[in-house]
């Protein structure tokens, strides 16, 4: 996106909610009619890999040895209760929070990685990439174009080029 489309966002973003059917009556604004898309809450998030030899389970206790056995890709994840463009909502968080998002990453086999299990303990491995979770929402101008209206919202967990083991320890 560029900076005036980003600026003419920004400007419709900061429109109050329209309340009921849009607010339509006598009064009318100029803003333009536009649907766009707004982010928050980026938050650190490992995006897991899902295909077969990138998830283990070991243990109780012992050493945990993991290596990724099948190349793949590990791309953006959306839900919510509206569907959304991907790559608009890449381009926004990476305009918005200054982050190095990729709409997929490359997972080549061979990443291998050791870990000692605490004693009683069971071991998890995923791999994936260390990328970004955040929130979004999908506007649109009101009816009187002196508002915005929310057509819905949900989250998006963004890989970044960083991919790699995430670990963790449970009882059972």
């Amino acid at each position: 996106m560029s900076a005036q489309e980003i600026a003419a966002e920004n400007k419709l973003d900061a429109l109050p909610e329209a309340t009921g059917d849009g607010d339509i009556g006598v009064k009318r604004c100029d803003n333009p009619y536009k649907k766009w898309y707004s982010v928050s809450a980026k938050t650190n998030y490992h995006v897991p890999s899902w295909w077969n030899g990138t998830s283990y389970k070991d243990g109780p206790g012992g050493t945990m040895t993991v290596e990724v056995l099948k190349a793949g890709k590990i791309a953006v994840e959306l839900s919510g209760n509206v569907s959304a463009e991907a790559g608009i909502i890449l381009s926004k968080a990476k305009a918005e929070f200054g982050i190095k998002v990729v709409p997929e990453v490359g997972v080549t086999v061979g990443h291998r990685y050791s870990r000692e299990i605490k004693s009683g303990r069971y071991g998890h491995m995923q791999y994936g990439s260390w990328g970004y979770k955040t929130n979004w929402t999908k506007w649109e101008t009101s009816a009187d174009r002196c508002g915005k209206k929310k057509l819905g919202s949900g989250t998006a967990k963004m890989p970044t080029k960083e991919v790699g083991w995430r670990y963790w320890e449970t009882r059972s």
